[in-house]
């Protein structure tokens, strides 16, 4: 089941979320369609008009936004002046209910990768009235052994790499929390520094790609770059903002509260986060939730198996409930 074709918005704007914030927004498809929101990766990703197709234009009201400090929001993690303090989960969730209150939205289905897997999920468990059904896929949940699991577990399957990413963090602190480490390097007030640690910070990530090609196009523009690995290490190095108890995972904890709420998950067999047994773990936990594995693929939306069964699954939640 292919993507649908390219579509334009019909509708677009930058949305004052407070704290000096301004979110940008689009809205595609059908005004009379049933409404949806995609959730970005990253976190810092920012949208892409690819993400638009994975919902039928007749069927849906489309809205896409770039979180903040990312994509076409301002002000721009990039730079430096920027304040990270008033970026946190808590803040993505209430931009999200002032978008939804803007656009005058009851319930919107929320569809969520990677990290927008994480804040769907924390979204849907604190406004379960807001949320008509979940679609997820790079499906994670932000425990902190998530984030060991990536910024050190993997060293152990990585170790050429993993010993390229060490070289920038002060030997004292290479025992402690990494992500929270190159955080502070990437804060340094030094422009030289913090370009070297994004770069480091992007070619770690790159390293555990689970199959070819192993490049990243975007990680080649200086800007994204530094803003991405920026907002990644700020929310991995505090443990996502989601307080006490996130060793074991508060998401995980909290899967009960989506009862009622109809979900699937669309995992890759080769997604790293697996060895954790994340998805499988949070679709026990989730009544009345659907777990899809594709073989073969890892962390990708955009693998042919995995697009098709995040079609199939907005093509079922199409009609309302």
């Amino acid at each position: 089941m292919p993507l649908y074709p390219e579509i334009e918005p019909y509708d677009h704007g930058m949305l004052d979320v407070g704290d000096g914030n301004h979110v940008y927004w689009e809205v595609c498809g059908n005004p009379r369609g049933k409404p949806a929101v995609m959730l970005h990766g990253g976190p810092g990703s920012g949208c892409n008009p690819g993400f638009r197709r994975y919902f039928d234009p007749a069927a849906y009201r489309i809205v896409l936004l770039d979180q903040r400090g990312c994509g076409r929001s301002t002000p721009h993690a990039s730079a430096y002046e920027t304040d990270m303090s008033v970026n946190t989960t808590a803040h993505l969730i209430a931009d999200l209910e002032l978008l939804r209150d803007h656009l005058g939205i009851g319930r919107w289905l929320v569809w969520g990768v990677s990290w927008g897997s994480v804040l769907g999920l924390r979204y849907a468990q604190t406004h379960p009235e807001a949320v008509s059904e979940l679609v997820l896929t790079g499906v994670a949940t932000a425990a902190s052994r998530e984030v060991t699991l990536l910024t050190r577990g993997l060293g152990k399957i990585f170790p050429e790499a993993f010993e390229r990413f060490l070289e920038l963090v002060p030997e004292d602190e290479r025992d402690g929390n990494l992500a929270a480490a190159y955080n502070r390097l990437i804060e340094s007030p030094d422009p030289g520094l913090r370009a070297r640690a994004a770069r480091a910070w992007t070619d770690w990530e790159t390293a555990f790609a689970p199959a070819p090609p192993r490049s990243v196009p975007r990680y080649e523009d200086p800007v994204f770059r530094l803003s991405f690995a920026r907002t990644v290490t700020h929310y991995f190095g505090n443990d996502h903002f989601l307080g006490e108890g996130n060793d074991q995972g508060v998401v995980l904890r909290d899967a009960p509260l989506l009862k009622g709420i109809p979900g699937t998950l669309v995992q890759g067999s080769l997604d790293f986060g697996n060895l954790l047994g994340t998805v499988w773990r949070l679709h026990q936990a989730w009544p009345g939730s659907e777990l899809v594995m594709i073989d073969d693929v890892g962390h990708n939306a955009g693998a042919t198996g995995v697009v098709d069964a995040l079609v199939a699954a907005t093509d079922k939640y199409a009609a309302p409930r």
